[in-house]
């Protein structure tokens, strides 16, 4: 099996809440008809506007929504309805293939297509172009992934490295990172970095936290955006 990430675009003049609420309704669906599994939707619905401020671009415009999912091949050769799929809900998609890291996994029961709870940062991010990528991973994986739990109150961390385009035009990130909070982290810095009533905490969760993600990642080609998330495990 293989994991897939295709971020979409919606028709011009369709807003966000509405394109989201198409997805969430027939995506999922025409996904897992066409051969995917464990299809998750990370959706930008007003439910995440308290979150605007956390918001960082690169692309212009930028994604309205991301759709993870796994399937048994890849190859171009046996994903036409998977993009048939895809390009029927969007404007435009980029697609992906990743390499999949759990590190921390949901505790909680997955109910198929409802909106998971607290919400999911999802990160395209980029990494810094003088580091070799061995280099950049090596940062990631041995001491980035410590500070990120240490210091934040994510209840799901995934890390996925991009290991292929797998559409001409998608834009060029090293890797997608989704990570869950409370609600309160969507507009108290406290509560994203574990720390509330503890303001020498959060000093120093915040610090660890940008000496270790400016170690490795190029922060001029990231996009940043809060989402809402709903599982597919098995068809709604």
């Amino acid at each position: 099996m293989e994991k897939l990430i295709a971020a979409l675009w919606a028709p011009p003049g369709e807003d966000r809440a509405a394109y989201a609420a198409r997805l969430a309704a027939t995506l999922p669906a025409a996904l897992q008809a066409a051969g995917a599994s464990r299809v998750r939707l990370n959706l930008r619905e007003a439910a995440v506007a308290p979150a605007a401020g956390l918001i960082q671009q690169w692309q212009a415009p930028q994604q309205d929504a991301v759709v993870q999912f796994w399937l048994p091949s890849a190859n171009a050769r046996f994903r036409a309805a998977i993009d048939a799929a895809l390009a029927a809900h969007a404007a435009r998609f980029a697609l992906w293939l990743v390499a999949e890291s759990e590190i921390i996994a949901d505790d909680q029961p997955v109910v198929s297509g409802a909106r998971g709870r607290g919400w999911a940062q999802a990160s395209f991010i980029s990494f810094r172009p003088d580091l070799p990528r061995a280099a950049a991973i090596a940062h990631w994986h041995s001491h980035h992934t410590r500070v990120a739990i240490e210091t934040q109150a994510n209840f799901i961390y995934t890390q996925n490295l991009i290991v292929t385009p797998l559409t001409p035009d998608a834009p060029a990130y090293d890797a997608f990172v989704e990570e869950c909070f409370p609600d309160a982290a969507m507009g108290d810095p406290a509560a994203f970095f574990a720390a509330v009533g503890d303001p020498a905490r959060f000093k120093a969760n915040l610090a660890a936290m940008m000496e270790s993600c400016q170690a490795f990642i190029d922060f001029a080609r990231i996009d940043i955006i809060p989402t809402t998330w709903r599982d597919y495990p098995v068809l709604p």
